[in-house]
C-alpha cells in the first residue's frame, strides 16, 4: 500500500513532504523541469514504502494511506499513479 497526495494540495505544492521522503518518490519537486506545469505533488505508489514520513509534515494534510483517502478524493489515488506512467 502507498500514501496518496489528494486535492489540498493543488497549487500549493510544498516541499516539506519531498524533504522527509527517505526513498525520494514524490515528484515533481524544485528544480524538476515539470515542477510549474503540475498542479500538485504525487507520490509514485511503486516506490513508495509506506512509512507515512510524508503525512505528518503536510501543512494542508494531503496526504493519505491509499485506503483511507476520503472518498470525495478517491479519483487521486489513480491520479498519483497516472502521473507516474508517462
Amino acid at each position: 500500500m502507498a500514501y496518496v497526495i489528494a486535492e489540498p494540495c493543488i497549487n500549493v505544492k510544498d516541499q516539506a513532504c519531498v524533504e522527509v521522503c527517505p526513498v525520494d518518490c514524490i515528484h515533481p519537486h524544485q528544480g524538476e523541469p515539470d515542477f510549474e506545469n503540475e498542479p500538485q505533488l504525487y507520490i509514485n505508489p511503486d516506490e513508495c514504502i509506506d512509512c507515512g514520513a510524508c503525512e505528518s509534515v503536510c501543512p494542508v494534510q494531503a496526504i493519505f494511506p491509499e485506503d483511507a483517502v476520503p472518498e470525495e478524493w478517491k479519483s487521486y489515488i489513480e491520479k498519483n499513479a497516472a502521473y507516474f506512467q508517462k
